[in-house]
């Protein structure tokens, strides 16, 4: 089980709500990877959308937790207020929190995210901040109160996986919250390879929105997910220069 905070999730594998060709093939692609949470993009949706076009009539929220998130915001007070506004509009305290400092890279703003973190802590938020794979960073996140900390694998929807697992290994070992990986990853060997490192979920949207079938996708990160984590938790063996035989010798019949 995945405990943030106060919630408690079986799934690990947390999914995005934009992309999709259509709503529903987003509830489809929700179903087929059994996530437990979602992100939305507060700022890039019209919650007064007539019947049929709201994008809150695709979620069931009866078994799915909508986690805001304050995409589009380049400073700390656009994220801030943002994440005010979403507490009113989904009575919700839980905020996915993003700063982005480059328009080009996506690359979220270190100081900013930092500052805006503090702020919505002491205001009384759940803050899971989006940011690069900073050891250091991540620690003074969780420090200040984040309750997960959201370490990028590589470029937001650039589908390249891993780039840095050294860097994750690092903050997965400090940590003293959850860590869940967040943007970059491509197919669900990315997705396993992130929970074989020890991240306590993966988050993710353009690889299935964007993918050929993206329900087919969906259930294919379900399954690495749970591949991923029960690896871990299995133990690899240990890697070798040399062979091992896989079968004894002796008893063996000689001639």
């Amino acid at each position: 089980m995945l405990t943030i905070a106060d919630r408690t999730f079986s799934s690990r594998l947390i999914l995005g709500t934009g992309k999709y060709p259509d709503f529903a093939t987003m509830r489809a692609c929700h179903e087929a990877g059994a996530t437990e949470m979602v992100t939305l993009a507060i700022r890039r949706v019209d919650l007064r959308a007539p019947k049929g076009e709201n994008i809150l009539e695709f979620i069931d929220r009866t078994r799915i937790h909508v986690l805001p998130n304050t995409a589009g915001c380049t400073t700390a007070e656009d994220a801030v207020l943002t994440s005010r506004l979403a507490r009113e509009l989904l009575g919700t305290n839980w905020i996915k929190l993003e700063v982005i400092g480059d328009p080009d890279t996506l690359f979220p703003d270190a100081e900013g995210t930092l500052e805006a973190a503090r702020e919505l802590v002491k205001d009384g938020f759940v803050v899971l901040p989006y940011v690069s794979d900073d050891p250091v960073l991540c620690r003074r996140l969780a420090d200040i109160g984040c309750a997960a900390v959201m370490p990028l694998a590589a470029p937001i929807g650039s589908g390249l996986g891993i780039r840095n697992p050294t860097n994750l290994t690092i903050i997965i070992e400090q940590a003293k919250v959850p860590v869940i990986v967040d943007a970059g990853v491509g197919t669900a060997s990315d997705v396993a390879f992130a929970m074989e490192l020890g991240a306590a979920a993966v988050l993710l949207n353009s690889a299935v929105a964007g993918a050929r079938d993206p329900v087919a996708m969906a259930s294919a990160m379900k399954l690495g997910v749970e591949a991923g984590y029960l690896a871990r938790g299995a133990g690899r063996i240990q890697r070798r220069l040399y062979a091992t035989a896989s079968s004894p010798i002796d008893g063996l019949i000689r001639s």
